[in-house]
């Protein structure tokens, strides 16, 4: 993804739509050219929907993106240790058009196995999560994936899943968490990227704990 590529969709996330258009107008024809066509092959050649969120809430958040399909999302290397932390991408985006759902702070693991949740302990990688409506970012929160009650949360769905450990080719289909299971963490983040006018246009697409969490940010 070339850098004036990323320049966009980055402010297409976080942006006014007149800034958008004064970025790219800003742009050569070439430069514009250049962006939708590495827009489309990005797009296009990737069957997760959710690639350009996730990149952003990644790049947002200080990792680098991974282009790996299993594993994580991001990741950033220490110039001293050497040592890499990686990061977890959960993007929720709720379309207004089609809107039954609302925006809990939640996301969720697929195929999860106390195996898996052994290998994310021993990492500890960053949760980063993110709310969007109708594409636009609205937060994103982050904390440590061995928050204790997060932790707790994954563990009893593997428990009643798995009550005797892992079976082979077998996986708990979805390990599902919210705001509630880490908004006590110590050391969690929160980023706004709306002010406190549009947040309130959107209370309607996001649950009461969500927006009281977001309010004093804005």
């Amino acid at each position: 993804m070339n850098q004036d590529l990323v320049e966009a969709v980055k402010a297409y996330a976080t942006c006014d739509h007149e800034q958008v258009v004064e970025l790219l107008h800003g742009k050569s024809k070439g430069t514009v050219v250049s962006i939708l066509i590495d827009l489309l092959t990005e797009y296009f050649n990737d069957k997760n929907s959710s690639t350009l969120r996730e990149f952003v809430v990644v790049s947002l958040s200080g990792f680098a993106p991974s282009k790996r399909k299993i594993g994580y999302n991001g990741y950033r290397q220490d110039s001293i240790s050497g040592s890499v932390q990686y990061c977890e991408a959960k993007p929720k985006n709720i379309d207004t058009n089609r809107a039954s759902a609302k925006l809990d702070g939640g996301g969720n693991f697929t195929d999860y196995s106390w195996d898996r949740f052994e290998r994310d302990k021993r990492e500890n990688p960053t949760m980063v999560i993110g709310g969007f409506i109708d594409g636009r970012l609205v937060y994103i929160f982050r904390f440590a994936f061995c928050s204790v009650d997060f932790l707790k949360r994954l563990e009893r769905q593997l428990q009643v899943r798995f009550p005797d450990g892992d079976r082979k080719n077998e996986y708990l289909r979805s390990a599902s968490f919210g705001l509630k299971d880490y908004q006590n963490t110590d050391g969690l983040e929160c980023n706004v990227f709306v002010d406190g006018i549009t947040l309130e246009k959107y209370k309607k697409y996001m649950t009461k704990g969500v927006y009281a969490t977001l309010e004093p940010y804005v």
